[in-house]
């Protein structure tokens, strides 16, 4: 009778176990249905958003000041185009490239275009024959291919499958440019600066046709008084390959550097600290979210001992003179060939 007892005993402890583990295994079961069921969808969705990039934020340039605190080169938020390297298709980035060149054309906006090659008529776009050379031997063009010839070697390289030359001028401008300055998933190329706010809007709309395309607000140079003291303020530009290699601690490829001028000899008190940002993307390159992980630092401002309006009365008095001198005002008439500095060109980021 003991015996019965305890098999009997043993046998229920049995049978609960094997109630638990069928109870385990129907719940891991409902859990895996509701998890690749019911809300595979969703959890999917989010899972393609959690890939999140790096990305720097411009410091403002610090400005440029008359001794009166008149502004002479001045930051101004602006929309820019920035590319960030995914893993699109050919097809789909050159796709992605027209609509974004064919947008900022519609509303007057310009971007860089970088490729030697013009068409209609076709034909290169070199200062010297030195230049065209080195071209040449680059992207292994033969010395007696035509521009044409040349021109449709880069549709082949980059896989275009657009017949339309004007269209497919603007994907391969766009392309030669990506691949000269270099980009990657974490630092992006700028593409287009200050554009419109139509423009914006726009590619804003289309973001998921455009794969790792980004709107960035940043800050552009401006000349406030426009080339006064163009001589003396200077100008900023892209940075070079040499720039670059010897400053690679503190700017990126496409960053832009004093170049001469006031801004290229106190460039390390004008320009200021990156901030730094994390950016989500869906896994085809489209922006799903941002955040500041650090705030960017503005530069300093420099004060001059210049006047802006005793500058303006020089400059336009020497420019009355030298077209003066031309027209025989002092008697003979001259050739001169100075300019004031209101006549220079001066370049605005």
């Amino acid at each position: 009778m003991a015996k019965k007892t305890e098999l009997e005993k043993t046998n229920f402890r049995f049978n609960i176990l094997t109630t638990v583990v069928y109870m385990v295994g129907i719940l891991l079961i409902i859990q895996l249905f509701n998890l690749q069921i019911i809300h595979g969808k969703e959890y999917r969705e989010t899972s393609n958003i959690r890939l999140s990039k790096e990305a720097t934020i411009e410091a403002a340039r610090g400005k440029i000041l008359d001794r009166t605190g008149k502004i002479l080169a001045d930051t101004q938020m602006g929309f820019n185009v920035d590319l960030y390297k995914t893993k699109a298709s050919d097809d789909d980035m050159n796709n992605a490239l027209l609509i974004l060149a064919q947008t900022l054309e519609n509303n007057k906006d310009k971007y860089i275009d970088e490729f030697p090659i013009s068409i209609n008529p076709f034909k290169y776009e070199f200062d010297n024959e030195e230049e065209l050379s080195k071209f040449r031997e680059k992207y292994e063009i033969s010395e007696k291919a035509t521009p044409e010839e040349a021109f449709y070697k880069f549709k082949d390289k980059y896989s275009v499958n657009i017949d339309d030359v004007a269209s497919l001028r603007k994907v391969i401008g766009l392309r030669y440019t990506i691949e000269s300055i270099g980009y990657t998933s974490t630092t992006p190329i700028q593409l287009a600066q200050n554009i419109s706010r139509a423009s914006m809007l726009q590619i804003s709309e289309r973001g998921n046709e455009l794969p790792g395309i980004n709107i960035e607000v940043e800050s552009n140079r401006v000349y406030s008084q426009g080339s006064l003291a163009s001589h003396t303020i200077g100008y900023i530009g892209r940075i070079d390959e040499q720039e670059y290699s010897d400053k690679k601690d503190k700017y990126e490829a496409d960053d832009y550097i004093g170049k001469t001028g006031i801004e290229y000899l106190f460039e390390n008190y004008l320009k200021g600290e990156n901030g730094t940002k994390q950016i989500d993307m869906t896994v085809d390159g489209a922006t799903s979210g941002e955040y500041t992980t650090k705030e960017a630092i503005g530069g300093a401002n420099v004060v001059l001992t210049i006047d802006a309006n005793l500058q303006n009365i020089a400059e336009q008095s020497l420019k009355t003179n030298i077209e003066k001198i031309k027209s025989g005002g002092f008697g003979e008439a001259y050739n001169a060939q100075g300019r004031s500095s209101s006549c220079f060109k001066y370049k605005n980021r």
